[in-house]
């Protein structure tokens, strides 16, 4: 259990605005990682004073914008026949990336239209992909920058609210905050392995057919 601790305490120290930014591009490009575990901690920081509520919200919206124009870039750049081709090898099948991935993205798409790049950024396993198919689309950068920037901002502020309250209510949490953090931790390790899970059932069912 010590090793989780000695973790979270490094993870907390080394939380800036800097970090912060480049996690959240992560996120919201092709790598699978959770804003959950970004945002929220950043807040709560933020309660501590080591920073602040604003430049916590700064940071996390413009790295989810990098990671989202990355993103829309690449489809406009490569194209659906080269994408999903991308899609189908084994590197993209590394970052929990698959073609019934980026079909679901699609699909949401066509379903939603041009506001999909705001409500998807509140959806979980959209939020990472929606931009790939506004660029495979055509969708014009000025709308999509500012959908993009309406979700991406609402979300994080979503989290933040949480991060924040949670500070506000430390007494009542600081005394199951180990067990609070080993949860978060056992959770993020559970759907890693379900996504993983998940594309290795579709490789085999790939190469036995």
């Amino acid at each position: 259990m010590e090793i989780f601790q000695t973790v979270f305490d490094w993870y907390m120290v080394n939380l800036n605005y800097f970090t912060i930014f480049l996690l959240m591009a992560i996120e919201s490009s092709f790598i699978p990682f959770p804003s959950e575990i970004v945002v929220p901690f950043a807040a709560w920081k933020a309660g501590e004073g080591g920073l602040s509520l604003a430049g916590v919200l700064v940071s996390s919206t413009s790295g989810a914008m990098v990671g989202a124009v990355l993103n829309y870039y690449l489809a406009v750049w490569l194209g659906r026949p080269l994408l999903y081709r991308i899609a189908d090898t084994r590197w993209a099948h590394a970052l929990l990336i698959n073609r019934q991935s980026v079909e679901k993205s699609e699909a949401y798409f066509v379903k939603h239209g041009k506001a999909s790049t705001f409500i998807g950024r509140l959806v979980p396993a959209v939020r990472q992909l929606i931009s790939i198919p506004a660029g495979l689309s055509g969708m014009k950068i000025g709308p999509f920058l500012l959908f993009t920037f309406l979700g991406a901002g609402l979300w994080n502020i979503i989290l933040a609210v949480i991060g924040y309250y949670a500070y506000d209510k430390r007494e009542h949490i600081l005394p199951y905050l180990d067990w609070i953090m080993y949860a978060v931790g056992a959770v993020f390790v559970i759907w890693l392995s379900w996504k993983g899970w998940q594309v290795w059932r579709k490789n085999r069912s790939s190469v036995n057919r």
